[in-house]
């Protein structure tokens, strides 16, 4: 009996580190947030079957819609997102108010009305007797989310033109599809649109374009970046190295023009509309600006924040510099050309 114990006490052991070895292996899950279908690449990263390669090796992707960037900050302060897209109107909310001050930038995925590419537009009614800025005061504006990009460059706008977004405006939320009956029912007078909703040729026909983002900040913006807390980063490196380097062959294919009719196709499959809706913009000059390295661009988002603070849409000036981490994004784009 002594000598079967003994034999027993190694295979217990190795069964041991086996269990802990195979617990060690299980995929990290990375939850991701996106706001704009096909927009956002987050809401279609891994539509190509085989671009993923790690994805349920060393970690696994999950994608979730939200309205808008400012809620992604309620997601990461609470743990319920590990990777959040947030923008240069977002992320100063995101250290101001919320303290999350061990953020970091880790991806810039695109950039509006940078290069020639697009810039998100806002309209009004074709009819309508808004001819200028200036007009709009006594008028329903709209915005997709208090405190989102498209809010608070509309705020900037607004105040370039002597018109105060608290008492010379009423501000209301509606998402991105109903922007084009708010306005056209006459329940707005303002409303932003995104790409692919601007594409609609009957906001195109009855409605008209007062101003762009880029008119209201005065160039190109920071449009939407990846986030992550430090410690996430910290803890996960090696999955979230993986991540990235899947992420950026998602990329390199959906700029690929030889992929681009795939591209369209997957789009149309996601968003259950028709191709002919993408066929015109995707992927093209007309897109907007997808930052092809993922290579957060600091000066750029520096300076939209410089504006906010200029235009009082934040409390502090803030540096961005300690809040950006290109080391990741790096890596794994080297570890592509190896």
């Amino acid at each position: 009996m002594r000598g079967l114990k003994s034999l027993l006490v190694p295979f217990a052991a190795m069964a041991l580190l086996g269990a802990g070895a195979a617990h060690a292996a299980e995929p990290v899950p990375i939850r991701v947030g996106w706001i704009v279908p096909v927009t956002n690449l987050g809401s279609i990263l891994f539509a190509k079957e085989g671009i993923a390669k790690n994805n349920g090796k060393t970690y696994k992707y999950e994608a979730t819609h939200y309205q808008g960037t400012t809620l992604e900050i309620n997601a990461l302060a609470t743990g319920e997102l590990d990777m959040g897209l947030l923008s240069y109107t977002s992320l100063p909310l995101a250290i101001e108010n919320a303290h999350l001050n061990d953020l970091r930038v880790i991806i810039d995925e695109s950039e509006d009305g940078y290069h020639g590419g697009y810039s998100t537009e806002y309209f009004v009614r074709a009819d309508s007797d808004i001819k200028k800025v200036s007009d709009l005061k006594g008028k329903v504006v709209a915005t997709n989310a208090i405190g989102s990009a498209v809010g608070l460059t509309m705020r900037v706008e607004l105040l370039k033109h002597g018109i105060n977004p608290k008492s010379d405006v009423n501000i209301v939320e509606a998402p991105f599809p109903t922007m084009k009956t708010m306005l056209l029912s006459g329940k707005a007078d303002l409303v932003p649109s995104a790409l692919p909703f601007s594409t609609d040729p009957e906001l195109r026909s009855k409605g008209r374009v007062l101003f762009t983002e880029r008119d209201a900040m005065g160039g190109p913006s920071d449009l939407v970046f990846w986030v992550a807390r430090k410690s996430f980063l910290d803890k996960h490196r090696a999955a979230v190295l993986d991540f990235m380097a899947d992420y950026l062959r998602a990329v390199h294919f959906y700029l690929d023009p030889k992929n681009r009719e795939e591209a369209v196709q997957i789009a149309a499959h996601f968003t259950k509309l028709p191709t002919k809706v993408f066929q015109s913009y995707l992927f093209t000059s007309k897109d907007i600006y997808r930052v092809p390295d993922g290579v957060p661009q600091a000066s750029i988002l520096q300076s939209n924040i410089d504006t906010l603070y200029k235009y009082g849409q934040i409390d502090k000036k803030i540096d961005i510099a300690p809040y950006v981490d290109a080391s990741l994004i790096k890596e794994a784009g080297a570890r592509l050309k190896k």
